[in-house]
């Protein structure tokens, strides 16, 4: 089955873009995934193909107007889910990439100016997502961030099946450091254990660096993965 992705835009030239190249423009080649990219402009009606118009109640901006966009929604709409990019959403998580990967696609909206009519969202079964706490100039780079991770899920796209196993957030924790070639740079070396040929050591050195690290740099995670709060962050080596 392709994971079949419908982008409705403004500015359906920045697609592919960079999910052209690498492994999610690989797996597009080999036809693991399809794109589509579809302007809401070609739903207008009027003679300027206007899709915005100023907001109710005054300000600065302009609005998308929600019969535009809908049109454009109901003409790509089945039952993939629809998904909208707003710093109004949902947080993006790798669980909801994990289940958005496994399904047979998703249409994805972005939002340009001062956002959507929100009438839109109460008439149209629409998940808006954030991926970030911070404003972006459209929902564009937003949807590349969320294809790119849900493409690199798909079966065969990686290699090997288990190479996303341990990366940040699949466990709760962030990933353990990594190391190469050459052993010693700039006076820094390799740590030993990862010399040592010892894989229970190995294992057990990664696991304890992986919650070292959360506890330190995302307290909010490590909350969440052990119940414990962490009143500060923490230095490595502190109990």
């Amino acid at each position: 089955m392709t994971f079949a992705a419908t982008v409705l835009t403004l500015y359906p030239e920045m697609f592919p873009g960079p999910l052209g190249l690498s492994l999610a423009g690989r797996a597009l080649a080999e036809a693991r995934w399809s794109l589509d990219a579809r302007n809401i402009r070609d739903f207008a009606t009027d003679r300027h193909r206007s899709v915005d118009d100023t907001p109710a109640g005054g300000g600065a901006g302009m609005v998308l107007r929600a019969d535009v966009v809908a049109r454009a929604v109901d003409h790509v709409a089945d039952d993939r889910p629809l998904l909208a990019m707003t710093p109004r959403g949902r947080p993006l998580t790798q669980d909801r990439v994990r289940s958005l990967a496994a399904r047979p696609g998703v249409v994805i909206l972005c939002g340009r100016f001062e956002g959507f009519d929100e009438r839109l969202f109460e008439a149209r079964a629409i998940e808006e997502v954030s991926i970030g706490d911070y404003v972006l100039s459209g929902g564009e780079m937003g949807a590349l961030v969320l294809l790119d991770a849900c493409v690199r899920l798909l079966p065969g796209v990686m290699g090997a099946a288990s190479s996303g196993d341990e990366e940040s957030f699949e466990s709760g924790l962030l990933e353990y450091p990594h190391y190469t070639r050459p052993y010693e740079w700039e006076g820094r070396t390799i740590p030993e254990v990862l010399r040592s040929g010892d894989h229970a050591r190995i294992a057990a050195w990664r696991k304890q660096r992986a919650e070292d690290d959360t506890r330190l740099r995302r307290p909010d995670l490590w909350e969440r993965h052990t119940g414990v709060r962490v009143s500060r962050p923490l230095a490595r080596g502190e109990d």
